[in-house]
């Protein structure tokens, strides 16, 4: 873990998504987080050692979709697939698919492994087994705003993590995806190793870009300014966020994600940037989230 100095930073973003505003002054406290997001080898182990089942391997409780067929009802992830060539970007349905027997160890279905994946994060992970592993390595998820802090590595106010260009000279600096979503990937094509970019200001891999990382606060549309507390880092939940938490969502709580992934396109979603967050259902784990642990200093 690299431990993370505390300090004053402007969170957010007014130049892109709404839910990125306002622009205000955050304060976190000094911290230790995960250099690396976790790998599948790593989840390995967790899974070997404390025999956990992950969300996406466990039975559907048909009560839980009322009016579906149950037979339909079996354990699975959704799944990335690109499309053979230009769709309606509006509607994410035409390239994330229900993949029956798609888990952490089977990321893309059935006769799929990791057997050459052991240092590509770990994907398919819901909350629920993000922190059960977190809890098990006697660490625990960040917050939204140090998961920002952190992935700014230092440059405070820039666009991206490296400054205001997405490419520098013409350079990627995170797994992103290159060419025209969601049918033409001249990049990577997936997630990648961790480390395989460079790393940001305080040493750490890959803040932005590969997968999406869960962070502890839950979701809202904007960001709640906490007037009445200049440093909140030692809350572990959000307490006027979690108040809020169902603000426009019915259902299962939504918490924020942080730091974009491979998917990320400046021509459908422009969010491999520190500001970026995303709403992310607690009980859904997808090809592109993975996490990283915190720990307080």
């Amino acid at each position: 873990m690299v431990l993370i100095t505390g300090g004053t930073f402007r969170m957010g973003s007014d130049e892109f998504y709404p839910d990125e505003r306002p622009v205000h002054e955050r304060a976190v406290a000094d911290f230790r987080i995960d250099r690396y997001a976790v790998t599948n080898e790593d989840y390995a182990r967790f899974v070997d050692e404390a025999g956990y089942v992950t969300v996406a391997e466990r039975p559907m409780d048909p009560r839980d979709f009322p009016g579906a067929d149950p037979a339909s009802l079996v354990p699975g992830a959704m799944v990335f697939t690109p499309t053979a060539g230009p769709v309606d970007l509006r509607n994410w349905r035409n390239w994330w698919r229900w993949q029956p027997g798609a888990y952490w160890r089977a990321p893309f279905g059935p006769g799929s492994g990791i057997d050459d994946r052991l240092r590509h994060p770990v994907v398919h992970i819901a909350f629920e087994d993000a922190t059960a592993y977190a809890t098990w390595a006697g660490k625990r998820l960040p917050t939204e705003a140090e998961h920002e802090y952190a992935a700014r590595g230092g440059v405070d106010g820039a666009r991206f993590a490296w400054g205001d260009e997405p490419y520098p000279d013409g350079v990627p600096q995170a797994n992103s995806w290159l060419g025209r979503f969601p049918y033409d990937n001249q990049g990577v094509g997936g997630t990648a190793p961790v480390g395989s970019y460079p790393a940001n200001g305080y040493g750490l891999f890959d803040m932005i870009g590969n997968t999406w990382e869960w962070t502890s606060d839950y979701y809202t549309p904007r960001h709640l300014r906490l007037s009445d507390s200049p440093v909140d880092a030692g809350k572990r939940e959000n307490l006027l966020a979690a108040a809020s938490a169902q603000e426009g969502f019915e259902g299962t709580p939504r918490r924020v994600l942080k730091g974009g992934s491979h998917l990320c396109s400046p021509d459908y979603c422009l969010r491999f940037r520190p500001a970026a967050r995303s709403p992310q259902a607690e009980d859904t784990g997808m090809s592109h989230i993975g996490f990283r642990c915190a720990r307080d200093a």
